[in-house]
């Protein structure tokens, strides 16, 4: 088990983090803006300890957007990783993404999902791929650890080679579920 600051995360494979964060670095992928998520800990952490790696921490997901555009502007990649109950933060700035048909890579830890223990991440969790696909972004579920890495490799090289927003929404069922309980 891993600790979070907020609660437990039980059998929460750490491995893909490995994967994703070579995929990111192949990809020239600089900086990470994040509302940062116990599923993430290991890849926030090896960003933070990598100096060509920028982790940019938001007061809310939406702001994640913005960066993006700006850095995509400015010739340079990035990308947002966050939890499912922050994609409903997103949804207005995920017009920009479209508008200026820029490229938008989002990582997303799946609550709501099998094993959840918490009744308000349910409707969020559930919803985030069809409020996702309504602004246009193409999703990709990836439920099994060993196929995170590819699933986010191949899902960055559409994002960047077709200047299009994708999300990877790993679920619960991949990263494990959460307790708050001691």
């Amino acid at each position: 088990m891993a600790e979070t600051g907020t609660g437990t995360i039980t059998d929460a494979g750490t491995d893909w983090s490995d994967e994703v964060f070579a995929a990111m670095r192949a990809r020239g992928i600089g900086t990470v803006a994040t509302v940062p998520d116990g599923g993430l800990t290991r890849l926030l952490n090896l960003c933070a300890a990598d100096n060509a790696t920028r982790l940019v921490t938001l007061t809310t997901e939406e702001e994640g957007i913005g960066l993006l555009a700006g850095l995509w502007l400015g010739g340079k990649r990035g990308m947002l990783a966050m939890q499912s109950s922050g994609t409903g933060n997103c949804i207005n700035a995920l017009s920009l993404c479209a508008t200026l048909k820029m490229p938008c890579l989002m990582l997303v830890t799946m609550r709501g999902q099998w094993g959840e223990f918490n009744p308000w991440q349910v409707p969020m969790g559930q919803g985030a791929r069809a409020a996702m696909e309504a602004m246009g972004v193409i999703c990709f579920d990836v439920d099994e650890r060993p196929r995170i890495g590819e699933t986010f490799a191949a899902a960055a090289d559409l994002a960047f080679d077709s200047s299009v927003a994708v999300a990877v929404m790993i679920g619960q069922r991949a990263i494990g579920t959460k307790s708050f309980a001691k």
